[in-house]
C-alpha cells in the first residue's frame, strides 16, 4: 500500500467522524423544514465553528490526496 492510499483512507476516516459530530439541526435540513424555522441563517460559535472548519480542511486535503493519486 503506498503512502497516499494510507493517508486517502485515514483522511476519510476523519471526514466520516467530522460530519457525524456536527449538529444536525444546522446547515442546509432547515431548507426543508428541519431546525430553527424562525431563522434561515446561524452563527457558528466555539466547538461547532471548530469542527466545521476542520470538516472543510478534511475535505479539502481528501480532494488534494485524491488528485494526486490519480496523477501519480
Amino acid at each position: 500500500m503506498s503512502a497516499l492510499t494510507v493517508a486517502q483512507i485515514v483522511i476519510s476516516v476523519v471526514v466520516i467522524v467530522l460530519i457525524l459530530l456536527q449538529d444536525r439541526s444546522s446547515g442546509g435540513g432547515s431548507l426543508f423544514g428541519g431546525g430553527n424555522s424562525g431563522s434561515f441563517y446561524q452563527k457558528r460559535r466555539g466547538m461547532e465553528k471548530i469542527i466545521f472548519v476542520l470538516t472543510i480542511i478534511s475535505v479539502l486535503l481528501f480532494v488534494t490526496v485524491s488528485i494526486l493519486k490519480l496523477v501519480l
